[in-house]
């Protein structure tokens, strides 16, 4: 029950955060909006910014969750990084997809810097389930240490680009579909790291 309570304060604050900005939420707001006492809010959390660091980390988590199953699964190393990939562009495009434009100009005018640390943080789960995925495939001698080395940061090049583009819906200009990316990053990213046999 208090979990459940802790999350319906912590979905209430993210809606409320999104709609209205952070400054401009208070404790009274939530606690309207939640149906609950602000004795109940202050049993769970101290201030608005402890409330404020739950949502960013719940969200960033929540972005970086997909990415998670895969490094945790019993895939061999080439098939778990084809899959991370794929959820990776899936994440993209599910987000896109569950935004509306408002939403989209309501999230870059008043809640710039919520989403900036959220990315920041995903970007940051990210790079570390990369790191682990890419450590396991070298020691598992599927993946040539060199290129895995230099991955992460090509990597995150890469997708910052792809989310900006896709975004801004403007693949077209570069005669592109996302689904041409999609093929072509996987396979370049994939063909780099793998160790080709010896003839």
């Amino acid at each position: 029950m208090a979990s459940k309570t802790r999350e319906r304060l912590l979905d209430v604050a993210r809606q409320l955060f999104a709609s209205n900005g952070v400054e401009k939420t208070t404790m009274n707001d939530i606690a309207t909006a939640s149906d609950k006492g602000r004795r109940t809010i202050y049993t769970y959390f101290k201030n608005k910014k402890e409330i404020y660091e739950a949502v960013i980390e719940r969200e960033s988590e929540a972005i970086v969750q997909k990415l998670r199953d895969v490094v945790m699964s019993d895939l061999e190393p080439a098939e778990k990084f084809k899959c991370f990939l794929e959820a990776r562009f899936d994440i993209v495009d599910d987000t896109i997809r569950a935004s509306t434009t408002s939403q989209i100009i309501s999230y870059l005018t008043l809640d710039y810097k919520r989403l900036e640390r959220i990315r920041t943080l995903a970007v940051a789960k990210e790079q570390g389930l990369i790191s682990r995925m890419l450590d396991e495939g070298i020691e598992k001698g599927a993946f040539d240490p060199t290129q895995a080395k230099l991955l992460p940061g090509v990597y995150q090049m890469i997708f910052q680009g792809f989310d900006y583009c896709h975004l801004r819906n403007n693949f077209s200009q570069f005669d592109l579909t996302v689904g041409d990316i999609r093929i072509s990053v996987i396979n370049f990213l994939i063909n780099t790291i793998i160790v080709k046999p010896t003839v």
